[in-house]
């Protein structure tokens, strides 16, 4: 029997193990809150001083994270922030949610996960479990942090400590679906890491799922969104034939949507946004070109949901020539910001390249997203119009973009002279309507 093992289930049965959260964001601040709500003391461990800040004052700058839970967990002690990986000297189980981004190259930039993993191998002691969340291709956690975290003490994997992948799966302002119930899979170095690792999740989600190797649990990450990634590219390539052929896609979609099996509706926008759908693919594709393999169906799609925002603004130049005006001089109001509706994320959003193509074909930008009062990107700066009604009135054109329950849609119908609906958000108002294209 690992006396080791035994030892830290043991605090980890009773709550007494120290927890640490490195990276508050997105992924990191709700799995912080269900930890602390299980009865783990919690400490969050994270760079950017406004966000620890922000805790330590009990506030959430996370939509899905209301103030008064970190208002509470902050005033039990149950939650706490830091920029001091200092803390992890104390800490028995440990959770690395640091971004996975691309680079402009298309490689994946693991450098907030070489970083992190680096901090905590100064802090490695015997009976700790740590779990990567964040995003990555396979073989991350075994090539990367299994030989940075067990060299410096000689520390044996399974024995000493425990090391495991479990992929987040956060889809930011769902109600039905959060931290705490989304089924959790996990997958440790060893057979003894994968129970450790779920032994402690189980203790504060509601379903955990054990799989053999932490490369499995990675690939399961990437399969998953590489099935939306490639259903998405479909129906994106569905709706450019379909404008070729005269089809209207939408109904085409709905009447497909009647077959109770064998089909799964999906819908055509004017690209992919998040911090998953579009980059967690290309970290496999990359993975596999180093083993001369092309995953042509991952590149594939990829090419036809990047191209998606300039398909769009040919519509919407399409549509102003129609008027008898030029894109280049014309007003243009982007309506909705964020990647997808109700939340105030506008990470890789498709609105910051609808808009950058716009500005770059000489057209006067505007935008209004009831979540996003400011947009900061490249080399230029957008505020939020005070009021997209009367902002319709002054423009050339409307591009729905993000198509937030919030907005009254026909009253823009009403009050613009020409919109652009890459959401079918105006369904059978816009259809044939004069004012309206449709994607």
């Amino acid at each position: 029997m690992n006396s080791m093992r035994e030892a830290l289930i043991a605090r980890i049965q009773d709550k007494t193990a120290q927890v640490a959260i490195l990276g508050l964001g997105y992924v990191g601040l709700p799995l912080a809150t269900v930890f602390a709500e299980a009865g783990f003391t919690v400490t969050g461990v994270e760079p950017d001083k406004d966000k620890v800040d922000a805790i330590c004052r009990g506030e959430s700058y996370i939509q899905d994270v209301p103030t008064r839970q970190v208002t509470r967990l902050v005033a039990s002690d149950k939650l706490r922030a830091t920029s001091e990986f200092s803390v992890l000297q104390q800490a028995d189980a440990v959770s690395i949610c640091v971004p996975t981004p691309l680079r402009k190259t298309g490689d994946p930039d693991l450098s907030f996960i070489l970083d992190a993993t680096s901090e905590l191998a100064r802090y490695m002691h015997p009976g700790m479990v740590v779990v990567l969340e964040s995003t990555t291709y396979p073989g991350t956690t075994r090539e990367i942090l299994l030989p940075k975290l067990s060299e410096g003490l000689g520390l044996t994997a399974g024995e000493d400590f425990f090391l495991a992948f479990s992929p987040e799966r956060v889809d930011p302002g769902r109600k039905d679906w959060t931290t705490y119930n989304t089924p959790k899979v996990i997958g440790g170095i060893t057979r003894a890491c994968t129970e450790v690792a779920a032994y402690w999740y189980q203790q504060a989600l509601e379903t955990v799922v054990a799989v053999s190797s932490t490369e499995s649990a990675e690939m399961a990450k990437l399969l998953e969104n590489t099935f939306r990634m490639i259903n998405v590219g479909l129906v994106n390539e569905m709706a450019i034939m379909c404008d070729r052929l005269g089809i209207d896609v939408w109904e085409v979609i709905e009447a497909a949507a009647t077959k109770p099996f064998g089909f799964m509706k999906f819908t055509p926008g004017p690209g992919l946004g998040g911090h998953c759908i579009p980059i967690d693919p290309l970290y496999l594709s990359w993975k596999l070109r180093a083993l001369n393999y092309t995953a042509r169906f991952i590149d594939l799609a990829s090419e036809i949901n990047t191209g998606m925002p300039r398909y769009v603004v040919g519509k919407i130049q399409d549509a102003l020539n129609e008027h008898s005006k030029p894109l280049k001089g014309s007003r243009v109001l982007v309506v909705g910001a964020a990647y997808k509706p109700d939340i105030d994320d506008l990470r890789e959003s498709p609105a910051l390249d609808v808009i950058g193509l716009l500005r770059q074909k000489g057209a006067e930008v505007l935008y209004h997203d009831p979540y996003i009062p400011q947009i900061q990107h490249d080399d230029w700066n957008l505020h939020s119009v005070p009021d997209v009604i009367a902002a319709a009135r002054m423009v050339d054109c409307v591009v729905i973009v993000t198509n937030h329950k919030s907005y009254d849609y026909l009253a823009l119908l009403e009050n613009a002279a020409l919109i652009v609906d890459t959401r079918n958000t105006l369904g059978s108002f816009g259809r044939d309507h004069p004012k309206v294209v449709r994607l």
